[in-house]
């Protein structure tokens, strides 16, 4: 059995989100009791990602060191028409990928203890992001 829904996020600003409670909602009903739940972003200036969920400053550690990595107004950079944050918004969500597969037990995803889904937005002005969740069980 292969389901699929596909759903937009609302927009949320630059930096790293908890969207598990969204996914969770958004999921197509009747979720085999096993299986594998795979997301995808469908956009290439934000991705997806597991981590801790529990403390916020995860989120600000993850802004911070990424921003450190990959600056915005680097000189080399030749594609910036659309502004200082677009090029490193795409490296950076090269860096992280644009999706993650979760084990579904019981008929729901199987997540750890302290693990969230997370949308890493990297631009200043992002916008909805559009995702698709594909169950398979």
């Amino acid at each position: 059995m292969v389901l699929q829904k596909e759903f937009s996020l609302p927009p949320y600003p630059r930096g790293y989100h908890l969207i598990t409670g969204e996914v969770l909602r958004q999921l197509p009903e009747g979720l085999p009791s096993r299986g594998i739940l795979h997301l995808f972003i469908k956009h290439t200036s934000a991705a997806l990602t597991v981590n801790e969920n529990a403390d916020p400053d995860v989120r600000t550690d993850f802004e911070s060191v990424f921003n450190h990595i990959v600056p915005e107004n680097l000189p080399f950079l030749t594609h910036t028409i659309e502004g200082p944050d677009d090029m490193p918004a795409h490296i950076k969500a090269a860096m992280i990928g644009s999706s993650v597969s979760i084990p579904i037990t019981n008929g729901r995803p199987n997540l750890g203890t302290w693990q969230g889904i997370y949308l890493c937005e990297f631009r200043n002005h992002g916008g909805s992001r559009k995702l698709v969740a594909t169950v398979y069980g």
